[in-house]
């Protein structure tokens, strides 16, 4: 009895052990590694941090199966260079955005973000519902990539002047760091629009290599300590007002995925564009408050003759984009229709609420 029991025992145990020996090559096997390089600093609040949460988040949603390797802008490859890093398949995904990549088709620009053009809300539902996804995926094939939406940064400011801008004239001869179509707008006023990663622009500031530059928000720009070049402070920006950062993956990466490791990565990725959303709101007016009473920083607004000299030179930009190719047209009609019909709903919803709220309130 006591031997037939223990060889019962032993036959179990041997089993499980066989079955443990299998297993674990099969388990590692399935693991894959994902490197993510990205145009963001490291740690940097906002866009860097978001990016870094992003990465983990991958490795733990897939438990995993997929594990997520992060490097930060220069830790691999410069800001700049995350794009053909992924295109050629020396990465599997950067974090970035995607207007930088306008040199290589205009239509980029419009899924990150475009003088007078969508906020949060409004680029969220020509996204997920009117379209643009499918437009994104099109233009991204061409380049060997697959991407989606993994931040946003919500309305930006105009940027940081040596100068008051009054006019138009103030803008002439101008040197200021501005990527995407807003570059190409601050040319048609007369501006010199200079692309540099986040990571060089203060120190060109501070030496005078540029004049003025935007970045993103209260919040983004009190670390990078522009206050101490530049004291005006100018708002709105009417080059990015909902810009959502990318999440840029090898098509071909990609496409060997399973599909349940395709749907993890893209709820990660979205999760991931909506709660960067939240987090600049949350510390936006904060950092603002910070910067006029301890840095001194002058908030200045832009007056409706400068507004209206934007609006002129984007309309030219718009021109030129549309005439660059048929799919180039196809994404601009797109995203003026899904704005325009968008716009119009939240003008009566959002908008008047907050107005009224506001002047009831007196906030």
């Amino acid at each position: 009895m006591e031997r037939r029991k223990f060889l019962k025992t032993a036959a179990a145990t041997g089993a499980g052990a066989t079955a443990s020996v299998i297993g674990a090559p099969a388990i590692a096997q399935s693991r894959k590694e994902m490197v993510i390089v990205s145009s963001w600093p490291r740690d940097f609040p906002g866009l860097g941090t978001s990016a870094q949460r992003l990465a983990e988040r991958i490795t733990n949603i897939t438990g995993g199966s997929i594990t997520a390797q992060y490097f930060a802008a220069g830790e691999r490859v410069g800001g700049f260079d995350v794009f053909d890093e992924v295109a050629s398949g020396n990465a599997q995904a950067y974090t970035s955005a995607d207007y930088y990549w306008k040199g290589k088709h205009p239509g980029w620009a419009f899924f990150t973000s475009v003088p007078f053009g969508q906020t949060y809300a409004e680029m969220a539902s020509w996204i997920y519902f009117q379209g643009g996804q499918q437009l994104w995926d099109e233009l991204a094939a061409d380049f060997g990539l697959k991407c989606m939406p993994c931040g946003n940064t919500g309305v930006q400011m105009g940027g940081w002047f040596r100068k008051e801008i009054n006019t138009a004239d103030d803008l002439k001869g101008l040197k200021m760091r501005i990527p995407g179509l807003g570059g190409d707008v601050l040319a048609k006023v007369g501006a010199s629009p200079v692309s540099l990663p986040g990571g060089q622009i203060y120190e060109n500031l501070v030496s005078g290599a540029i004049d003025a530059t935007e970045w993103v928000g209260p919040w983004n720009d009190y670390f990078m300590k522009f206050y101490e070049a530049a004291k005006y402070y100018y708002y709105p920006g009417m080059h990015e007002p909902g810009g959502f950062t990318a999440f840029g993956l090898n098509k071909s990466w990609w496409e060997s995925l399973t599909e349940t490791e395709r749907i993890m990565i893209t709820a990660a990725s979205n999760y991931e564009a909506h709660l960067m959303m939240a987090e600049c709101n949350a510390n936006n007016g904060l950092y603002l408050q910070k910067l006029v009473d301890e840095q001194g920083v002058q908030l200045r607004e832009f007056s409706d003759e400068v507004y209206e000299a934007f609006g002129e030179a984007a309309a030219e930009v718009f021109d030129e984009t549309r005439q660059h190719s048929e799919l180039a047209n196809k994404i601009y009609e797109s995203f003026e229709a899904s704005r325009n019909q968008v716009a119009g709903w939240l003008k009566l919803s959002d908008i008047s609420y907050s107005l009224k709220r506001n002047n009831v309130l007196g906030i």
